[in-house]
Parts: structure tokens; C-alpha cells; sequence
């Protein structure tokens, strides 16, 4: 499958997770929220999606409630940098448990996290990619597990929710690239944002503080031009997968 391919497939799937009916499939183990696997279907089309609503969201002292926000905050910044990373993701009001994100369950091997990839050179350029989307997006908990890959081999990020905190809290498992040159490929995309330059539909997922924050952080990449150490040590999620 080819990008046009995935581009063609990625708006026929986000119009079907906006408008088609929900049924829900059972409650997913090991999550610190609710999240549950769904079937969101109109008419012979159906696909499976991962539903995380509000009121089944954990309290936390650090970011406010609505984290369902920040999985489609996610999915738009990739948008809006051409990087087809984050499944389509949107925001539903009529579903079983109230407003929450909708995601496209990616189908893979949940053996093959981040550090059984790494060890894979074909997929070097998507992991730098990821790395630097999770600097902009200032990821909180890329755990190893928070990337998968499918049957095409292509990669994608999931359980976004810790994103977009107006400080920086970077908490990540790809250090693997410090010290490297980023790719002007990876570059050039950032520096509309870098310019101030908010596109609504992300604006409109963010507080003011939060918007100012993603510039502040892609100039900062670009300033930087090199992937980052983490001389503390200390930015890490736990578990590390």
C-alpha cells in the first residue's frame, strides 16, 4: 500500500469513525483509563476503533480532564505536517459513555514495541519521524509499547492522551538518535508552526498557553537541528514498555 493509498483509505475511515453507529466490543485490559474496543459500521462498511471517553478518564494532578482532546490534537498535528503517524482519530459526542475520541484500532503484533523495532534498519526514518512529531507534540509517555507497526510495516503512533501540556514534559523510550542531524525532511514541515502559524482545528483543541507551547517547541527543534540527550536520565516513562 502506497502513501496515496493510506491518504485515499485514511478519509473514507475518518468520515465512517464521525458518522457511523457505535457497538461496543468489551472493556481493553491494562489501561489506566477506560478505553474500549469498538465496531463503528454504516451500512456494509465496518471497522474497529478504540474508544476512550470521558467519564472514564483518571484524574490527574498535572493535566485537566478531557485527555480524549489530545488523542485528536495528535492526529491533526500530524495532518497538518503531512506525516501519516497517529490513526485516524475523532471526536464523538453521541457515543455509549458520553464525548470521547474515537481511533482506528491498527491491527499488530504487540511483541514488536519500539525496542524489537529498533533493531529493524528499514524502519530507522520512521522512527526518527515519530521522534521528532513527539518533540512538537511534547509526548509524556511514548512508552515502547505506544508504537506499533502493520502488516505493511508502516508505523503508528497510539495512546497520544499525554500530549500538548504547555510545560515540557518530554517522557520518551527514543533516545536512541541523539547527538544525529534531523533530516531536513523533518525539518521544513515544522516551520509554519514554528512561525505561530496555529491552524484552528488544532487551535481549537488547545488552551492559549498550549497553542504558544507548540510553536515555542518547534522552533526549538529547528534551532537545535540535532536529536536530543537526555543528560538527566529522568525522562523516561515507567513502564518503559
Amino acid at each position: 500500500m502506497g502513501p496515496g493509498d493510506r491518504s485515499h483509505r485514511s478519509e473514507a475511515v475518518t468520515a465512517l469513525l464521525a458518522e457511523g453507529e457505535v457497538e461496543l466490543i468489551g472493556r481493553l485490559p491494562y489501561s489506566s483509563n477506560n478505553a474500549f474496543l469498538t465496531r463503528v459500521g454504516s451500512g456494509d462498511e465496518s471497522v474497529v476503533a478504540v474508544y476512550k471517553p470521558a467519564e472514564g478518564e483518571r484524574p490527574l494532578h498535572d493535566f485537566p480532564a478531557g485527555l480524549y482532546q489530545r488523542e485528536v490534537a495528535t492526529r491533526v498535528l500530524a495532518d497538518i505536517l503531512g506525516w501519516d503517524l497517529v490513526p485516524p482519530t475523532v471526536l464523538r459526542t453521541d457515543t455509549p459513555f458520553g464525548g470521547g475520541s474515537l481511533q482506528l484500532f491498527v491491527e499488530h503484533d504487540p511483541d514488536e514495541h519500539y525496542f524489537v523495532m529498533r533493531e529493524d534498519p528499514e524502519l530507522g526514518d520512521q522512527l526518527r519521524r515519530v521522534t521528532v512529531f513527539d518533540l512538537v507534540a511534547n509526548s509524556c509517555d511514548r512508552k515502547g509499547g505506544h508504537l506499533v507497526v502493520d502488516e505493511h510495516r508502516h508505523i503508528w503512533a497510539i495512546d497520544n492522551g499525554l500530549t500538548f501540556h504547555a510545560q515540557f514534559k518530554l517522557r520518551t523510550v527514543l533516545w536512541d538518535f541523539a547527538g544525529e542531524e534531523i533530516p531536513e525532511a523533518l525539518l521544513s514541515p515544522l516551520e509554519p508552526l514554528a512561525a505561530g502559524e496555529i491552524p484552528e482545528d488544532l487551535a481549537a483543541l488547545l488552551d492559549p498557553f498550549e497553542r504558544d507551547a507548540v510553536g515555542a517547541r518547534a522552533r526549538a527543534v529547528l534551532h537545535a537541528g540535532v536529536f536530543p540527550h537526555d543528560p538527566s536520565g529522568q525522562r523516561w516513562p515507567w513502564p518503559p514498555v
